[in-house]
């Protein structure tokens, strides 16, 4: 029988999701046993309290957010443990981590193709995994020599909240608009969307709204609901089951890293506008991102604004920094990598729902973009 004990706050779509792949993974090894050990016991008899009871209990495994400044104590236990989004990494014990530069990165991206000069991020105090997505995100955003703005604030409960949220007022106010706003996670993003509402900033006109780990709830209290970006949560639990059995096995363990990749992003209304000032072309966009699916004719583009084909591609070109024809190519390989990772969907099935009709151009396009076929892409995360 193998004991885990279960430190982590399941509270969060992403920790569902992750011990989700864990529990996963047990019930098809068999013979694991899990305990969460309750918020009040950690918080009545503290630290030493939480060593006691694993030792009681004679856990194999300790799978942890350990909130103390210590890690000393965990060593004693002298037992695999696995941190999830401490501080720093801990170099003793194996880490739960992820790409979060990679994750800041496709952020950067995402409101750079939208046309934006102006960008921030909302970090939290004190993490690692906060300072690394805004180092990937700022990192991008030099390259076009955009405006970057930074600001963070520490996890807080709502009596301390009352407090110290007109310091994240004010700096939303002073934000050059329109602003590419890109917060560490979505609990941070609904705090600025809540903020935006009293203060009557507009999103997405105003503030276009990006958080990380697309938990739903959170996202669609929010008005508007707020894009988020996905993350493979789900097969990152399951490759940790797989790894606690290795780490049993062997004599002598390393301490290692489980890495969490960021899927693509779930598109929602505080994104859905891009800073472009031709009201032309601007309805063209609109038009383009409802119907990139279909068989567009650049023709009956016309039949929109009033403007002949050759000013549409030429105005286009001069906006979007990009052809007519290339911007539609774009949207549809994003959409056939957000389906090829987030669905169990056929190629063939994924070819046809994101607009394209030719198989073969299909893989030598991907490959072109992604340096790989789609069938090895998808492999990395399913």
């Amino acid at each position: 029988m193998i004991k885990v004990l279960v430190l982590i706050d399941y509270s969060t779509e992403f920790s569902r999701r992750f011990l989700d792949g864990l529990i996963q993974y047990a019930q098809e090894m068999g013979q694991w046993s899990f305990y969460r050990l309750p918020v009040y016991y950690k918080n009545i008899h503290g630290e030493e309290g939480v060593i006691a009871w694993a030792q009681k209990w004679e856990a194999n495994i300790i799978i942890a957010q350990w909130n103390y400044m210590s890690l000393e104590s965990l060593q004693k236990l002298q037992i695999p443990v696995f941190l999830q989004n401490y501080k720093e990494e801990g170099k003793c014990f194996s880490n739960i981590t992820g790409d979060y530069t990679g994750m800041g990165a496709m952020a950067a991206k995402f409101f750079i193709q939208r046309r934006y000069n102006n960008f921030a991020f909302y970090g939290n105090k004190g993490f690692i995994w906060s300072r690394e997505r805004a180092e990937g995100y700022r990192r991008e955003i030099e390259k076009i020599k955009g405006n970057y703005y930074y600001f963070e604030s520490e996890d807080l409960n709502d009596k301390q909240w009352e407090h110290t949220h007109t310091q994240l007022e004010d700096w939303l106010i002073s934000l050059p608009k329109p602003v590419a706003i890109f917060a560490c996670d979505d609990s941070f993003a609904i705090q600025i969307s809540e903020i935006c509402k009293l203060n009557n900033i507009n999103i997405p006109k105003e503030i276009a709204l990006l958080g990380v780990d697309n938990d739903r709830l959170i996202c669609n209290l929010s008005d508007p609901p707020i894009s988020s970006i996905i993350l493979d949560a789900e097969k990152g639990g399951f490759e940790l089951g797989r790894k606690i059995h290795e780490t049993l096995q062997e004599n002598n363990p390393k301490p290692f890293s489980i890495c969490i990749n960021p899927l693509g992003i779930e598109l929602r209304k505080s994104t859905e506008n891009y800073n472009v000032k031709d009201k032309y072309i601007l309805e063209i966009v609109k038009y383009l991102q409802k119907n990139f699916d279909s068989a567009i004719k650049i023709d009956e583009l016309t039949s929109l604004v009033p403007l002949s084909r050759r000013s549409i591609e030429g105005k286009f070109k001069n906006e979007m920094g990009i052809s007519l024809y290339q911007f539609i190519l774009n949207l549809r390989i994003e959409h056939f990598t957000f389906l090829l990772t987030t669905t169990n969907l056929s190629i063939s099935d994924i070819i046809f729902k994101s607009g394209f009709n030719d198989y073969s151009n299909v893989f030598r396009l991907f490959r072109k973009i992604k340096g790989c076929t789609p069938v090895e892409y998808r492999k990395r995360f399913m």
